[in-house]
């Protein structure tokens, strides 16, 4: 059965309706005898604002595909949207693209200072490492799960395309420059995500690497929405502002290549996301039906 755009869009905020309803539970544990009072409100507002969830879902999701309770990838669900997180706070600081407004509400930044703004990053960062640490699973996925997300976070993963995307500005990129940038960026951690599920869910071999193909292509489709969203996009709708890229010289897909062709490589990218999906059964159909959805917003 093929399910719409209208069942998965409901689908995937109902699922970040529960995860967050967890999510605000394992803040208000962690947060109860912590020092630094206000360095935890920036955390927990920048945290709890709201937003897809799209990275912790997709670790759910992938983990109920691999055949396993969704509830075994929950600490890894915790740790990838601190990191998400930790990512917007510092993406927002004036020394980077300086926004004023993030999922239609003030930045952190905006409202609580650039320094309390780069502490509470870098404790949410620390702190999705916590949530891998506590992980109820055998001590070997626990470290599998570290290396994945360390990886994909550093300076070989989101870390690292954020400085090209950085050194980027102003300069005559090609498609094959705005591709590297792009897979470090934003691929690299909704590949993570996937594979983090999988791996939580005791994963083969076959199933990871169909996992860590769905998710460079959905990752790649997602960045590639975003970047013709920040042409074509409402700002009311979206929470943020918009025909920004453009005024700052960011490398993106509509300046390489045209909006309409981006729309078409995304197409496809979404089409491939789907593809890598064949080794599973139904268990993945969410997953196939989100890589329709994500580039709808944009198509």
């Amino acid at each position: 059965m093929t399910t719409t755009n209208a069942t998965i869009q409901s689908e995937l905020a109902q699922a970040a309706r529960d995860f967050d309803s967890h999510l605000s539970a394992w803040v208000d544990q962690w947060a109860a005898n912590r020092i630094a009072p206000q360095l935890v409100e920036a955390m927990r507002y920048s945290l709890l604002v709201g937003g897809k969830r799209l990275r912790p879902v997709l670790a759910l999701w992938s983990c109920a595909a691999c055949g396993s309770d969704s509830s075994s990838a929950i600490s890894a669900a915790f740790a990838i949207e601190c990191i998400h997180t930790f990512s917007l706070i510092h993406d927002d600081l004036p020394a980077l693209d300086d926004d004023d407004l993030r999922r239609g509400q003030p930045t952190c930044h905006k409202k609580f200072g650039e320094a309390t703004a780069i502490l509470a990053g870098d404790g949410l960062l620390t702190l999705a490492f916590e949530a891998l640490a506590s992980a109820k699973l055998p001590a070997e996925r626990v470290v599998a799960l570290t290396r994945e997300l360390s990886d994909a976070t550093g300076p070989a993963g989101m870390i690292g395309g954020e400085w090209l995307d950085l050194d980027a500005e102003g300069k005559d990129l090609d498609e094959d420059d705005v591709q590297r940038i792009h897979t470090l960026k934003t691929a690299r951690l909704i590949r993570s995500a996937c594979r983090l599920g999988g791996t939580c869910a005791g994963a083969s071999r076959e199933q990871l690497n169909a996992l860590s193909g769905y998710g460079k292509s959905l990752g790649l489709a997602f960045q590639i929405a975003d970047d013709v969203l920040d042409v074509e996009g409402d700002p009311a709708r979206m929470g943020k502002r918009t025909n920004k890229d453009n005024a700052r010289g960011k490398p993106t897909y509509p300046a390489a290549v045209g909006v309409e062709k981006s729309k078409t490589i995304m197409r496809d990218l979404a089409k491939a996301a789907e593809e890598h999906l064949s080794v599973f059964g139904p268990e993945a159909n969410r997953l196939r039906a989100l890589a329709r959805y994500v580039i709808e917003r944009a198509a």
